[in-house]
């Protein structure tokens, strides 16, 4: 199967479904003549205005007001200053949700897969910053997420809460953290 774009009608799923189905897709970026991609191995889901976790469930400001656009929409934020963070928006437009991408094995030069950990990493090894907050995913262009034809079967991911969201509260605690078993580089 040839590597294809995932369409926006696939990120209008619901988010915790997105999620697990991005695992063992690919994050491409175009940059330049340079060409990066990596297969996803981590993602964290977060689910409307009442997931205390989501940054939505502040409201809606300058900062959110990508989450309630369209899917398929990139959410690049900066965290401590210094570290950008890539999510893909899902569901309807009007009820934010996004998925955070936590982890990839990238691939270069034909070199052994160098497994990336924490979304800061994957956007410093993938020169991601705000710059491409709200570049639309689905059409191929500088960022895009590809499905190369790998299935991977529900018994090789395992959910764990999710991270640096103690400030939820009980939100903290939900599975919605999910990884490739095995995908420890």
């Amino acid at each position: 199967m040839p590597a294809k774009t995932l369409s926006r009608t696939y990120f209008r799923r619901p988010t915790l479904r997105v999620a697990r189905g991005l695992l063992g897709k690919y994050l491409v970026r175009q940059n330049g003549k340079t060409r990066l991609a990596g297969r996803i191995v981590e993602v964290e889901a977060y689910i409307g205005p009442n997931d205390r976790a989501c940054h939505a469930s502040r409201g809606r400001t300058a900062r959110t007001e990508v989450m309630f656009g369209p899917a398929g929409c990139a959410y690049v934020y900066l965290i401590y200053g210094m570290y950008h963070c890539l999510n893909v928006v899902t569901e309807r437009e009007g009820y934010p949700a996004a998925v955070l991408i936590r982890g990839v094995m990238q691939e270069w030069d034909g070199r052994p897969p160098l497994h990336v950990e924490g979304p800061g990493k994957v956007c410093r090894a993938f020169q991601i910053d705000r710059a491409l907050n709200r570049l639309d995913l689905t059409v191929g262009q500088r960022l895009w997420i590809e499905d190369r034809g790998e299935r991977v079967a529900k018994s090789k991911i395992a959910a764990f809460p999710r991270i640096g969201v103690d400030y939820a509260g009980p939100w903290a605690a939900k599975p919605w953290r999910f990884r490739l078993k095995g995908a420890d580089g």
